[in-house]
């Protein structure tokens, strides 16, 4: 099972992310940098292991504020060969285009208002956004899997930077729903066990910040 690190950035910096109440996140406080700039949060989440793939995600974008496009270039840069999926509330065919231009685009729910958008882009990733137990997005998305395409996050929102567990039921209904698709959890990770519960579930991957900065994952394989 692959672990994927994350980065959430507002305003060009990395911030620490409270269960999913976007307002409240702060600029990162974290051993593995001395600062909260992207580069120098990636290089210190790198120190702890060779991780092949980063989710970033662009709250300013999700939000309709403004974006990072700056600072996925200078990760891109900094970081060649490392496999970045964004997350930037991309919604139609050129913000999906756009973002192509450094990483892999991820679809998320909350942000589509038009399912058609996930059908035509099958090589993105597709995050199934949930908060406590409302589907974020068209109820049409949740309800034809066949739409899906191949890699599905499972994200539960009000579970991320909480330390509540992740949300082994949730994962287990999109999994029945899914078929073959490869999914990853999101949200509420919060030691070596929870990795173990995750791969035991079926999952092929985890999305993982705050105990990574917390070093509560130490000894953890990050195969």
């Amino acid at each position: 099972m692959q672990v994927i690190p994350v980065i959430d950035l507002i305003g060009g910096v990395v911030v620490r992310a409270r269960m999913g109440d976007r307002d409240a996140y702060r600029p990162i406080e974290t051993p593995l940098s001395a600062t909260p700039d992207p580069v120098d949060v990636v290089a210190g989440l790198l120190r702890l292991a060779a991780f092949p793939t980063l989710y970033v995600a662009d709250l300013d974008a999700i939000r309709d504020r403004s974006d990072n496009f700056a600072a996925f270039a200078r990760l891109r840069a900094a970081f060649p060969g490392l496999a970045l999926w964004i997350d930037n509330g991309a919604a139609d065919a050129a913000a999906v285009a756009a973002t192509r231009a450094f990483g892999a685009p991820v679809l998320g729910s909350e942000s589509q208002r038009d399912p058609s958008l996930v059908a035509a882009t099958p090589e993105a990733l597709l995050s199934l956004d949930f908060r406590s137990d409302a589907f974020q997005g068209p109820p049409e998305l949740l309800a034809r899997p066949e739409l899906w395409p191949e890699r599905i996050i499972v994200m539960t929102l009000h579970r991320v930077g909480g330390g509540a567990g992740p949300d082994l039921d949730r994962l287990a209904a999109i999994r029945a729903l899914a078929g073959s698709r490869r999914l990853y959890a999101a949200g509420g990770v919060r030691d070596a066990a929870d990795l173990a519960a995750l791969k035991a579930a079926g999952a092929a991957g985890v999305l993982v910040a705050s105990a990574l900065h917390d070093g509560r994952l130490a000894g953890a394989q990050f195969g």
